[in-house]
């Protein structure tokens, strides 16, 4: 039985998607764009405003950010069917949503910051949802960490002030910006990065998988994370070529430190973290390379099949009892066959498998990446990432579905909830489907890339050699002599995305200490004890001295008399 809040939102967000889509349909036929303008405040010279831009990208975006958002809540009703507080979770979904929508529809930066504000805020809520240590750390370093990307936006509406409006689309299509707004445009690629978890940001993304698994299916594949790279796509056109070169070193170190570090992992969830994570590195380099339009139809591909892979996942640990370790699963096939052919066919796409929808976006970004006129460390650390990607994935696969079962023997494991199964049926056809119908929509003029043999084949090559290596890496148990148990600290240091949870943690841990100790030496200190504290005592005493002297004591109004008597005599004296 759905929950009716479940059942409502579903339906509505299911019927807004549909539409939006149509009206993308028009906007990208007619190619024609739409800006709304509203009046919200005329004082003297002052004006308050607040614009909604509809263009064939934003109506696309929404379009499937509603569709997940609304499979996410209708999987929700059955996978958070015990939580009692199941519509305040509906609503902090909803809340989320209505955020991006509010990032997405605006080309102003201070209505972009209340949506990129509010998606913080809600993200940190539903993080520490669970209500333990370890929710509240990996809350506060995803909030933390948030923060500096918010401050840098700030900063970019203060410049912003230079050129008398916060409307950003007028000044990037008929300005030359690319001298007049280099500091500006950087503050933006910071701001980006952080929502994106690029490095050296990059530590939050997999601490956030700390939230509720519906969660992670939403926030880790069309909203939060995705945030960060159509900010990016928005200012594209405003972006020198310098600061182009930076944005493509750290989104292909992300690519390459995430995908090394997956194949150390052993948590289900976390594995699907870094994969996101570099497949966000892809966009953010596809981008830098100056395809704005290809990084976008990566990220709309990426946040089905990404989507449906949580979802996967989230029935998978569900029927083991909240197990995540893929070390004690296996056998999973057998068990659950509709969920692992769902599960099979995400991790196949994400590898890029023709004729999947991963396979148009994948191998038109490795194609035309190739063309372009690159140094040999941009090439090495791209293509390697590439057959880090299907070595984890393959990897995964091994552990999880073809090996032995390795959990408890008394277990009722199996695909029995038709709620969540119905959920991920729906997304499954969209991700077989969803890259030739959105190549014909966003490509109208097909591609054809003619590359040499060695460059067609160097992929290939690369593809199968991850094959195997992830393979052979599934086959290690617990009585093999591991030879990275020899290099250990650099296995801990793969393991650890470089370290990047230590630096963040001890990033952010000075200046909580700090601020612990002016709190207790300031605040609840000098200023406590000359301010507020001793106010409260002096006033106490005086008003006990008055009290005291208002009763009508015979004493005390001899002794009153006496003093007055002194009083007199001195004065008159």
């Amino acid at each position: 039985m759905l929950n009716k809040t479940c059942k409502i939102y579903f339906s509505f967000f299911s019927f807004l998607s549909f539409n939006l889509f149509l009206i993308s349909l028009f906007l990208i036929i007619s190619e024609k764009s739409l800006i709304i303008e509203f009046y919200l405040l005329n004082l003297s010279n002052f004006t308050v405003n607040f614009l909604i831009f509809i263009d064939w990208m934003s109506t696309l975006f929404m379009s499937f950010v509603l569709f997940i958002s609304s499979m996410v809540i209708f999987y929700s009703s059955e996978y958070m069917k015990d939580e009692m507080y199941i519509s305040r979770f509906i609503y902090l979904i909803i809340l989320f949503v209505i955020s991006m929508m509010m990032m997405i529809l605006s080309p102003n930066l201070v209505s972009i910051l209340l949506g990129w504000d509010g998606l913080g805020l809600i993200s940190y809520i539903l993080v520490i949802y669970y209500q333990n240590f370890k929710s509240f750390n990996a809350g506060l370093l995803t909030a933390l960490t948030n923060r500096i990307g918010d401050v840098a936006l700030l900063m970019s509406i203060s410049l912003f002030l230079e050129y008398g409006s916060w409307n950003f689309s007028s000044f990037l299509e008929f300005y030359n910006l690319k001298e007049n707004m280099g500091l500006t445009l950087i503050f933006i690629m910071i701001a980006a990065f952080t929502k994106s978890a690029q490095i050296p940001f990059s530590s939050w993304l997999p601490a956030a998988m700390a939230a509720p698994t519906p969660v992670s299916s939403l926030v880790h594949s069309s909203t939060l994370v995705t945030a960060g790279v159509y900010l990016l796509i928005r200012f594209s056109t405003g972006f020198s070529e310098n600061t182009m070169k930076v944005i493509l070193i750290f989104s292909l170190l992300t690519m390459f430190m995430s995908g090394l570090g997956a194949n150390f992992e052993f948590d289900l969830k976390k594995i699907i973290a870094l994969s996101t994570l570099s497949q966000l590195g892809m966009m953010i380099s596809t981008l830098a390379l100056g395809s704005y339009d290809l990084a976008f139809f990566h990220l709309l591909i990426h946040a089905l099949f990404k989507a449906l892979l949580f979802m996967c996942a989230g029935s998978i640990i569900h029927n083991f009892n909240n197990c995540q370790d893929i070390r004690f699963m296996g056998g999973v096939s057998k068990l659950m066959p509709l969920t692992s052919v769902y599960f099979n066919i995400c991790n196949l796409s994400l590898c890029g498998l023709p004729f999947l929808s991963g396979f148009y976006s994948k191998d038109l970004i490795i194609e035309s990446f190739s063309m372009l006129n690159m140094n040999m460390y941009v090439y090495i650390i791209f293509y390697l990432s590439m057959g880090l990607t299907v070595c984890y994935s393959f990897r995964l696969l091994m552990y999880t579905f073809f090996m032995d079962f390795n959990f408890i023997s008394l277990n009722s494991i199996g695909d029995k909830s038709e709620v969540m199964l119905k959920s991920m049926g729906i997304l499954i056809s969209l991700v077989i489907f969803s890259g030739t119908i959105l190549s014909w929509l966003i490509f109208p003029i097909p591609m054809f890339i003619y590359l040499p043999f060695k460059m067609k084949i160097l992929i290939l090559w690369l593809i199968f050699f991850g094959i195997w290596i992830g393979c052979e890496t599934s086959k290690f148990g617990l009585s093999y002599e591991l030879l990275s148990l020899k290099n250990y600290n650099l296995s801990s240091f793969n393991s650890n995305m470089w370290n990047l949870p230590l630096i963040s943690l001890s990033m952010n841990l000075y200046p909580l200490s700090v601020g612990k100790k002016l709190y207790t030496s300031f605040d609840q200190g000098w200023l406590e004890y000359y301010g507020s504290q001793k106010l409260l005592e002096s006033f106490t005493y005086s008003s006990k001295f008055f009290q005291l002297l208002s009763k009508n004591h015979l004493k005390i109004y001899c002794l009153i008399s006496v003093v007055w008597f002194f009083f007199f005599f001195f004065v008159d004296t």
